[in-house]
């Protein structure tokens, strides 16, 4: 979970801690509990929580949080994972990135504290976050979760003010399970007996779970189509739920997906309804919301290797649900041709990612970056497209070789890990702020 280590220090301490545990993941609380009392329970000072969890949209639920909160003038805290580029995008202390000298000495401390005993990298860096969070003043703290959510590690909160559940689909399937239900299972874990909640579009299945698991601890949960809807207009996106109806810009993330994540970041602050959310400052939010690698449009150095006129895409979706997601937007696409750079993680269901996008890409690349993490081979990509594909190897070489074929201004979208789409944005030299 860690992918690129940060510089200095902070590598040196994550580089000793990958030796105290033999797997990089090992979902239970334990571990991280012990080391939180010996640091003095840092979680237990926190400014008030929401916590996010979810299969695909938990990053750009978090965003359209953010975003909204800033916009209603709070200072907030957020704590994503995995990064792009720099370890630091992990920490985002009262608006601004985590400095490398704080980063460096809360790990350090995290690591003193532990004093050698079995844990996880991402434990540590969640005891890490917690004391930075608990030591600098802000009005709100977003959390995602890394994995799961029931063992999750940031599941160590006991009292957020709201919950929101992004769309399930199977991913992780070697540590929450094998079925929807049993995947909702986890991700229900975040939920708290006295704390609201929403979800959006859900499969059946995984919705079923969750709101039996929202009635046995007798909460409400916001449900998409029950309890609020979110609709196109010809001008953005029109909200409505018991307490009225909000006529909003269009999101800043582009994707008809959106618009279910911004309906879920509405409706879990909503459900908590602060004095501060107005209708003015929801709007703010979702039309200056950012996050990287989500439909992100690139302008630096692997866009200049197009002809003018030509775009450069990146998401970093990389599961079947993702790939449905990618698919809605490429419609949106079809005035002009469409070809897709895909590299994936070891494990993806790539056959199942890939699906959906087939019918609808005009060319098809599959690639390997040397510094991606646990890159899939080129060849296991090919083969799951069918023999479709084509091998990059890498993206630059995909990108010379569509520029090369010519033809009408087209867009290219690279898409299929976040890993890859880090090694994207270095290669770019598009910063992360």
């Amino acid at each position: 979970m860690s992918g690129q280590a940060p510089l200095g220090r902070a590598e040196a301490i994550i580089d000793r801690l990958h030796s105290l545990f033999p797997r990089v993941i090992d979902l239970e609380l334990g571990r991280l509990q012990r080391l939180l009392a010996t640091l003095g329970h840092p979680e237990r000072h926190l400014p008030p929580v929401i916590h996010v969890a979810g299969t695909n949209g938990k990053g750009s639920t978090c965003a359209f949080l953010r975003a909204i909160a800033e916009a209603g003038g709070l200072r907030v805290h957020v704590f994503s994972s995995p990064h792009l580029v720099r370890f630091n995008e992990r920490i985002r202390l009262a608006g601004a990135l985590v400095s490398d000298a704080a980063l460096e000495a809360a790990l350090a401390e995290a690591e003193q504290a532990n004093a050698g005993a079995p844990i996880t990298v991402f434990e540590v860096i969640t005891a890490a976050a917690f004391l930075l969070f608990s030591r600098t003043p802000a009005d709100l703290l977003v959390l995602e979760t890394g994995l799961g959510g029931r063992f999750d590690a940031t599941n160590v909160v006991d009292h957020p003010v709201a919950c929101a559940i992004t769309s399930i689909s199977m991913d992780h399937m070697d540590f929450l399970g094998d079925t929807l239900a049993k995947i909702a299972g986890e991700k229900a874990g975040i939920l708290k007996r006295g704390t609201p909640a929403a979800t959006g579009n859900q499969p059946p299945e995984a919705q079923m779970v969750l709101e039996d698991a929202a009635a046995a601890l007798g909460i409400t949960l916001a449900v998409r189509g029950q309890d609020w809807t979110i609709q196109p207009t010809e001008s953005g996106l029109r909200y409505a739920d018991p307490g009225g109806v909000l006529e909003l810009p269009r999101p800043a993330l582009p994707g008809p997906h959106q618009a279910d994540n911004a309906g879920i970041a509405i409706a879990a602050l909503r459900s908590w309804n602060p004095p501060w959310l107005t209708e003015a400052a929801i709007a703010a939010g979702l039309s200056t919301a950012s996050w990287p690698a989500r439909l992100q449009r690139l302008h630096g150095d692997l866009a200049a290797l197009l002809p003018p006129g030509w775009e450069l895409w990146l998401d970093g979706g990389h599961n079947a649900g993702a790939g449905e997601a990618l698919a809605m937007q490429l419609p949106f696409w079809s005035d002009r041709p469409r070809h897709l750079i895909v590299g994936m993680k070891q494990g993806k269901e790539s056959a199942r990612f890939l699906q959906p996008l087939l019918p609808l890409a005009e060319g098809l690349w599959a690639v390997a970056e040397p510094g991606q993490h646990l890159a899939m081979p080129v060849e296991a990509i090919v083969a799951a497209s069918g023999g479709r594909a084509r091998p990059g190897p890498q993206v630059a070489d995909a990108l010379r070789a569509i520029a090369a074929e010519g033809g009408p201004p087209s867009r290219v979208l690279v898409c299929g890990s976040l890993y890859l789409a880090g090694e994207v944005l270095k290669m770019d030299g598009t910063a992360i702020v």
